[in-house]
């Protein structure tokens, strides 16, 4: 008969006895520690091509954030599927089954890496012309482009390894090496730009590098770990069984983000619509609110982790208990970070623009969408509650019905007749609402249909 009780790291949690709060705030700190973090070095990169490299280079850094969410996110929705698929393994002993999934998993990322190299390469300008990328900044993002997707098997090894960390409660490691790795980004960056003159190839080059560096140490940790997610890599290989399981649960992970970026891409066309100085309020309020949303997601993290291992412990009645703490957290972390954003939102716009107008129109975005984001932050700890069960398809489709849909739909419709900012604005809030419900909905008829009477 095989193991069940699995040997245990000391960086590890164990999320199947015992009480919830605590471990469940000791492992979602460092995961909302580590978005600040890779927000600050983002903004850094930002900043030094801004300040020394010219209009040019920083706006071919900014154009292509989006185009690059939306090639690599289907890619990155693989990791959660490996989340999902180790913490269920490690919570039910399975061994065998366990070292399998974290060996397809790793080879699983470096091959989405050479896929993303290629795919980067060749569709980068195309991608960059259809959407209307100025003459003067096209060369610039390409080149950016190009370089950035260089580095996608080590950025795809270390979003896999610290997935795999994250299954099992490890989520102290991850924020070291993306801080080490950080620190390193932005002293290149430096060099880079500002001593060699090398624009956005600085900016790249320091991005792939730091990104070598994170996925160095992830893969060091994983093949010097004193436990059972050991990675040896003479067993590199894709079991085809770990590897399906690992896809029904990431891909439709993957195509919800995928469409997320197609939306918001649409959205945003919306407010250019308006004019540069609306687009650069809600500029500035956007990445002001990337701080609120990162502390929120921790929570839809820590969800799939705790549900997933108590379902493969066939603790299932904890499950109800971990989405009632985690949508608890998430509710106070939105409400409290939220408004405070939304309180002392002139003086952080006042780090972007100087200018009153930016900072109004930012103001009016934060007023709407600051002060309901706790309902964002309760929608995804739910996705993820329903995505560590198992149930992947399920929160895909509501989410895009209800997210993206509406809002298309919402945009053609509501907004055309009534044009207007804060009718496009409002259109957030009420999404997030009527998603909510419907995952509820659908998360208490999976707890019913299948988990209740049935814990062990």
């Amino acid at each position: 008969m095989e193991e069940k009780v699995l040997k245990k790291n000391k960086y590890e949690i164990d999320m199947c006895s015992g009480a919830l709060l605590p471990k469940i705030v000791l492992f979602t700190l460092p995961l909302m520690l580590s978005g600040i973090l890779q927000l600050l070095f983002n903004a850094a990169d930002i900043v030094v091509v801004g300040r020394f490299a010219g209009n040019e280079e920083l706006a071919a850094v900014g154009s292509c954030g989006s185009l690059i969410n939306l090639i690599v996110n289907v890619f990155i929705g693989l990791s959660v599927g490996a989340n999902v698929m180790v913490a269920r393994f490690y919570g039910a002993g399975q061994k065998k089954e366990l070292e399998e999934m974290i060996h397809t998993a790793i080879a699983t990322a470096l091959v989405s890496g050479v896929i993303l190299i290629f795919l980067g390469i060749i569709v980068a300008r195309p991608a960059l012309t259809l959407m209307a990328t100025p003459e003067d900044v096209i060369e610039h993002s390409v080149f950016y482009m190009r370089i950035y997707f260089v580095g996608m098997p080590v950025m795809m090894l270390y979003n896999f390894g610290s997935a795999i960390l994250r299954a099992v409660g490890d989520t102290k490691r991850p924020l070291y090496y993306l801080l080490l790795a950080g620190v390193i980004n932005v002293v290149l960056n430096l060099i880079f730009v500002i001593y060699f003159h090398m624009g956005v190839a600085g900016v790249a080059w320091a991005t792939v590098i730091s990104q070598v560096v994170s996925a160095l140490l992830v893969l060091r940790c994983l093949i010097q770990y004193d436990g059972e997610l050991k990675l040896n890599l003479r067993k590199l290989r894709i079991v085809p069984d770990k590897f399906l399981k690992m896809v029904r649960i990431g891909l439709p992970a993957g195509v919800q983000g995928a469409f997320f970026s197609i939306s918001n891409m649409l959205i945003q066309s919306s407010v250019n619509s308006f004019g540069s100085t609306v687009m650069a309020g809600n500029t500035a309020a956007g990445n002001i609110e990337g701080f609120v949303y990162t502390a929120m997601n921790a929570l839809h993290q820590t969800a799939i982790s705790f549900s997933g291992q108590n379902f493969g412990a066939k603790k299932y009645k904890r499950i109800a208990k971990v989405v009632l703490i985690c949508e608890l957290c998430v509710l106070i972390i939105g409400l409290v970070m939220g408004n405070l954003v939304y309180i002392f939102g002139e003086i952080f716009l006042q780090l972007y623009s100087v200018d009153p107008e930016v900072i109004r129109y930012g103001m009016l975005r934060m007023s709407i969408i600051c002060t309901t984001y706790c309902l964002c932050g309760m929608m995804d700890v739910m996705v993820g509650a329903l995505r560590g069960i198992g149930r992947s398809v399920m929160p895909m489709l509501v989410t895009l019905t209800g997210v993206c849909v509406f809002r298309v739909v919402w945009i053609f419709t509501v907004f055309a007749e009534y044009r207007s900012l804060e009718v496009l604005y409002i259109s957030y809030p009420i999404s997030w609402a009527v998603t909510i419900l419907v995952h509820t909905g659908c998360f208490i008829y999976v707890y019913h249909k299948t988990m209740m009477g049935r814990d062990e």
